[in-house]
């Protein structure tokens, strides 16, 4: 599995407020969408992340975000290593991803682009 890199989640009450922060720290600029009533803003290594608490306290849970070529080859090696998949391989608005519990505890989401 080839992983491309992390994001890391952070939960904010104002989404409006975080972004320009975020933004200056990276030097680059919220690509923003919306993952049910979450709004979601990428920036640099950073998702930030704004919504009912409800819906918060289920995305907390994650440690981080792992791009990957590619979620199928992941949730093999995943499989493999004896991590549990609860969620995926489903599309997202940018790909496909799943979310496993590591042997550990560690919850992850693994992320790909492909369509």
């Amino acid at each position: 599995m080839e992983i491309l890199g992390a994001s890391l989640r952070i939960c904010v009450d104002d989404l409006e407020a975080a972004i320009p922060f975020y933004e200056r720290l990276t030097g680059g600029r919220a690509s923003r969408f919306a993952r049910g009533d979450v709004e979601v803003a990428a920036v640099g290594s950073f998702l930030l992340m704004s919504g009912p608490e409800s819906e918060l306290e289920v995305l907390r849970r994650v440690a981080a975000t792992i791009a990957v070529k590619d979620v199928d080859e992941a949730h093999r090696l995943l499989d493999e290593l004896g991590a549990r998949i609860v969620a995926g391989p489903v599309p997202t608005p940018a790909g496909r991803n799943l979310l496993a519990v590591h042997p550990d505890g560690s919850v992850f989401e693994y992320v790909d682009q492909r369509g």
